[in-house]
């Protein structure tokens, strides 16, 4: 029986704590130098993506810049544009939000994408209802939280009539005359629903994939069923193998009835690594990059999140509040995507406490544990092991590997455990088609 074929897929870190920022290695987060070297790894290794986060605001904590952020975020459109100048074949996937944005001009902007880049374009379909984002936007605090997937579906619907309002047959070519003859109802949309009332003619005649691979992220209840209906990928953390086995039969097991087959949707957990020469070796350059990740001031601000209290008095070293958290609007960090993860702030203090008394550890011991992702730690070839098992298993489709340093950090994975999941036959030597869904295997 042939293996299951591991799709692997690349983040470029840019907002949050992932960035190592003392390590020498650390580099730029805007100079495209550093977007070039990370792609071309990617693509080196014969990777099906890469992937660029995206922020709309500068988030703040306590009323301040929260300064461990990267202070700037380069236009995501604009670096993918570029890199399709410098990359052949890996893809090209971006994170842009529903709620801001416009249908009519994320279609161009993807639909041009796609022409760039011979048809590497992916969309990560993201959602966001705090008014603190909004307050840079038209719709600042207009849309209310119950509304976002609703406008988040109502969006990709209506992306997908302008990539759709182009078939394949209405562009000829004149030679004799160097124009393009269209019919002349070509490009013709026109939707109407809760959210949206546009019409017109799209300008973007139809791009070489018809319509970008679509992304989701999330593991809510909202999130498994948007992506089931609508997205080609699902982005996940899982820490297990047994929930990545539970949550990858929930999803794919709610594909049928929106009429698709379960491969038609790829479940990717994101993962960080740490390689060594020897298991111990690695366990130890883990547990470093953690304390680097997760310092006393990073830890006692994820608790600022959950308890919604400034807690700067705190040491991060000694235990957990003993106060409650402050329920309502979270007043202490605006901005943050993680804020929205705690729905029951109580309930989720009370399970850091018990995990606190359980293992005896500190307030920065626990923020270490419960903000970790899935991580493979190991020998080049534990490595390669468990990453395989984690797919021929079904508990993953594939893996989006988030380096702790950029631009340099996807280098010894590429250099060390690709070739190995390659002699297993587990995953690709050679790029077999041209454009992203060839190399996910999904088709719209």
């Amino acid at each position: 029986m042939p293996r299951k074929q591991i799709h692997l897929a690349a983040h470029f870190p840019g907002v949050n704590n992932t960035t190592v920022w003392s390590d020498p290695a650390a580099g730029s987060h805007i100079e495209f130098s550093s977007f070039v070297h990370f792609a071309r790894t990617a693509e080196r290794a014969k990777f099906d993506f890469l992937f660029l986060a995206e922020g709309l605001r500068l988030r703040e904590q306590n009323g301040l810049i929260y300064d461990l952020d990267v202070v700037g975020r380069p236009d995501t459109f604009a670096v993918l544009a570029a890199l399709a100048a410098v990359t052949d074949r890996v893809g090209l996937t971006g994170t842009i939000n529903s709620t801001f944005n416009e249908p009519y001009e994320v279609a161009r902007q993807f639909a041009t994408l796609d022409h760039l880049s011979a048809g590497r374009a992916g969309w990560n379909v993201v959602t966001s209802w705090d008014a603190f984002t909004g307050e840079n936007f038209r719709r600042g605090g207009f849309l209310p939280q119950d509304k976002r997937y609703l406008r988040a579906r109502e969006f990709l619907a209506a992306t997908r009539v302008l990539f759709d309002s182009w078939t394949g047959d209405e562009v000829v070519a004149d030679p004799a005359s160097g124009r393009f003859l269209t019919d002349p109802d070509a490009g013709r949309f026109a939707v109407r629903s809760d959210q949206f009332d546009i019409a017109g003619r799209f300008a973007v005649p139809r791009s070489p994939q018809g319509r970008p691979v679509i992304l989701q992220a999330g593991d809510s209840e909202e999130g498994r069923e948007f992506a089931a209906a609508d997205a080609d990928a699902i982005f996940t953390r899982h820490s297990t193998l047994e929930a990545g086995r539970a949550f990858y039969a929930d999803v794919k097991g709610r594909l049928a009835r929106y009429g698709r087959a379960p491969d038609d949707l790829k479940i990717l957990p994101a993962t960080t690594f740490a390689l060594g020469d020897t298991d111990a070796d690695a366990h130890a350059k883990a547990y470093a990059v953690r304390r680097h990740q997760v310092s006393g001031q990073t830890a006692i601000k994820f608790a600022e999140q959950l308890w919604n209290r400034d807690l700067s008095d705190r040491d991060p070293d000694g235990p957990l509040p003993v106060e409650d958290p402050i329920p309502g609007e979270n007043t202490i960090s605006k901005g943050r995507a993680s804020v929205r993860m705690y729905r029951d702030p109580m309930a989720t203090a009370n399970e850091w406490r018990a995990l606190a008394e359980a293992k005896n550890l500190s307030l920065r011991d626990v923020v270490i544990e419960v903000t970790g992702r899935q991580s493979f730690i190991g020998t080049p070839a534990a490595v390669a092991d468990a990453m395989d098992k984690f797919v021929q298993t079904d508990a993953s489709d594939g893996f989006v590997l988030v380096p702790h340093i950029t631009p340099g950090g996807l280098d010894e994975f590429a250099e060390k455990v690709v070739p190995l999941l390659q002699e297993r036959g587990s995953f690709r030597t050679e790029y077999e088609g041209t454009t992203l869904r060839e190399h996910l295997g999904v088709h719209p």
